[in-house]
Order: structure tokens, then sequence, then C-alpha cells
């Protein structure tokens, strides 16, 4: 398995995501408190991190071909991430933005493929979210009992398939995989903040959690594009072979 090295990747790659540390950088100068702004500024503010992503994986390499399938399936995500975080910058449409984000994770689980399927891993993300579900379900009242239970299952999902990626064992994992890995977990601790404070408790520091679980967690997702037409090609000569 071809496994690039952290320090050749940041030579190459390193300058796509200044934009991003720079956005980023902007969003917790400026709403780096707890306030909550539910204006336009505040919501161009927000996104802005997640563009730059979506401009990354596009200058990284983007075709129809099956080579760059993974890729698109990262870009989709990207996009309803966009769209989410814009429609949960105004309460009205949290259920709105619920469903933006639950489109994402179906797209990264999809990227991510399901091979190897590692059912145990299966089975302990779905115990993880039985239980997150157990400890929710007391405050959530009518369609919302139906609506956390279909995102938690997709979210765990796509934890599942991008832990399962990672085959150490095997010698079959590059550090890419791995940031794909430890993206979809950060992913899952920004959530899982969001979610206990507006249904059951409040969170000390709960804003700053979020975001920063949340674009280290969007940025280990699009950094695992990177070899990702190098695997759909291995992939593929393995099942000709």
């Amino acid at each position: 398995m071809t496994n690039l090295s952290p320090k050749t990747v940041v030579k190459s790659v390193g300058p796509f995501l200044v934009p991003f540390f720079k956005t980023v950088a902007i969003f917790f100068v400026l709403f780096g408190d707890d306030s909550r702004d539910e204006s336009i500024f505040f919501c161009i503010v927000k996104c802005l991190p997640i563009i730059s992503l979506i401009l990354f994986v596009i200058v990284h390499g983007m075709n129809q071909t099956e080579y760059y399938r993974y890729s698109r399936r990262i870009l989709i995500g990207l996009v309803f991430s966009c769209l989410g975080d814009a429609f949960l910058v105004w309460p009205d449409y949290f259920e709105v933005g619920i469903f933006m984000f639950a489109i994402a994770q179906f797209s990264y689980a999809r990227a991510f493929g399901w091979r190897p399927r590692k059912i145990l891993h299966g089975l302990g993300f779905a115990s993880l979210g039985a239980l997150v579900y157990m400890f929710l379900a007391p405050a959530l009242e009518g369609v919302m009992l139906y609506i956390v239970a279909a995102y938690i299952t997709l979210i765990c999902t796509m934890a599942w398939r991008a832990v399962a990626r990672v085959e150490f064992y095997n010698d079959l994992w590059t550090w890419t995989k791995l940031c794909g890995c430890i993206g979809s977990i950060l992913f899952v601790i920004s959530d899982l903040t969001i979610a206990v404070n507006k249904f059951r408790f409040p969170v000390p520091f709960q804003h700053q959690i979020v975001m920063l679980t949340y674009y280290a967690a969007q940025l280990g997702i699009s950094l695992s594009v990177i070899d990702s037409p190098i695997d759909e090609l291995l992939e593929k000569t393995l099942k000709v072979s």
C-alpha cells in the first residue's frame, strides 16, 4: 500500500490549506466566545472554512472517472455540511440543518466504503449510538425522537466505516486514511457536544469545543482525498487479479 509521508504531503498541499487555517482563525477572533449571532455576516464567516475545504478538494483533483469517486463523495459531504452550517445559524431551521448534515454523513459513509466490514467495530459504534440515544430520549419530543435517532444512526455508521478503513495489522493503512478516521471521531464528539448542550444540560465551553472539533473533523476528512485515486486504482487492480 502506497503511504505518502506526512512531510511530503505537507510540502505539496500545505499552501492550499492556508485559506482554511486563516478563515478558522478569523472565525475564532470574531466569534470565539459563547455568544450567538444570527446575522448573515456570522453565517458567512462560519461557513468560510468549509468553503475553503471544498475548494481544496476541487483543486486537488476532480473529474467523473471512477478514480475520483471517493473525492466526489467527500465533496458532496462538504457541500451539504456547509449548507447545514448555514441553516443551524437560525434556530428555526434546526431540523433542516440536521437534514443537511444527515446527507453529509451518508455521503461520507459511501466514500469510506463497506470493505472491510469490521463487524465488531460496527457493533461498538451501534452500542455507543444506542447509549447516546437513551441518554437524550427523555428530553426529546415528537418528531425529534425520530430525527435524532436517524441522525445518530448515520453518524455512527460514518464513523464505523472511517475507522474500519484503517488496518494497522495488515499494513494496509495510509496516514490519510488515519486522518479520515480521526476526523470522523472528532465529528462524533462535536455533534455529541451539541446534542448534550441542547437537550440535556449546558456544557462548559461548548461553543469552543463544538467548533474546534468540527473544523478539525472536516479537515481530517478532507485530507483523506489526497491519495484516494491511488487507492481506487489499487482496489481495481486487486479485483482484476
